[in-house]
């Protein structure tokens, strides 16, 4: 597969966030002097803060892997950022994770209020797909974006991260590390694992890419919650046979991208990122 130059990650993330809230912003905040109202404010609270947004970049480095990033594509990718953020809100409620703050300042029902928080989070989870949708009728193969939508709702709902918030709620704390990966790979990986579907599937990926690309988003995602919790008090009985695995997840990571050739190289940087 021929591949395009891939020039070095930093400024590659650096172009495609800023591309990320230019249209995050312009659809969050569309021109005029109305009212948005408090729905709309209350979204936009959550949405435009300021994020690393890993999983539409991984998404949109996914799509790049196999074909063009074009306008279409890249409305794809950022509808899995939608879907982050809705989770963000809804966790942050005092039903879940009763969290005061987020990124620094007041989390979104701290904000607005629990009932309008509930609402901007459900408001961002159906114009997720709402988005592709949008995207599949204007592309020459719909399709796409028909396997893109089914993808992303799998990663997002009762096979994916519901299923694992559910399980950290309901269940008792793991207890080994396979059953904490257990939880990882719901909570975590499979919104990752969706999103490298979503941007691999949209710009027209193979079966076999986009099976190598998922891959590559499980190891990713668990290696990621890995990196994140090293200094979680709550996972010190697992921090020594963690470290291990981060690093065999990431050299797993890299392998399923490898046949890419030079064309994986960016997902590769990404992957080796989380070592540090």
């Amino acid at each position: 597969m021929a591949a395009n130059p891939i020039e070095p990650t930093a400024s590659w993330v650096e172009a495609r966030r800023g591309e990320l809230s230019a249209l995050l912003e312009a659809r969050m905040r569309p021109p005029g002097d109305g009212d948005p109202g408090r729905l709309v404010e209350a979204m936009g609270y959550s949405l435009l803060a300021p994020g690393k947004r890993i999983r539409p970049l991984l998404a949109m480095a996914a799509a790049e892997t196999v074909g063009p990033l074009d306008d279409d594509v890249r409305l794809a990718c950022a509808s899995v950022e939608l879907i982050h953020c809705y989770s963000l809100i809804h966790d942050d409620l005092p039903a879940m994770d009763d969290d005061d703050f987020r990124r620094g300042r007041p989390s979104n029902h701290k904000a607005f209020g629990e009932a309008t928080a509930i609402l901007a989070g459900d408001a961002l989870l159906t114009l997720a797909f709402d988005w592709i949708a949008e995207a599949g009728d204007h592309a020459s193969e719909p399709g796409r974006y028909l396997r893109a939508a089914r993808a992303l709702a799998h990663g997002a709902g009762v096979r994916g991260m519901v299923r694992g918030q559910a399980r950290d709620l309901g269940e008792s704390a793991p207890t080994t590390l396979d059953a904490l990966e257990v939880l990882h790979g719901e909570k975590t990986a499979a919104l990752f694992e969706a999103a490298l579907k979503v941007g691999a599937l949209a710009a027209g990926a193979a079966p076999e890419q986009v099976t190598a690309l998922a891959r590559y988003g499980t190891a990713y995602g668990i290696a990621f919650q890995h990196a994140d919790d090293r200094d979680d008090a709550e996972h010190g009985q697992h921090a020594a046979a963690a470290r291990a695995r981060l690093q065999l997840l990431i050299e797993e990571a890299c392998a399923a991208v490898a046949p890419f050739g030079p064309a994986g190289a960016r997902l590769i940087e990404f992957a080796r990122a989380l070592l540090h």
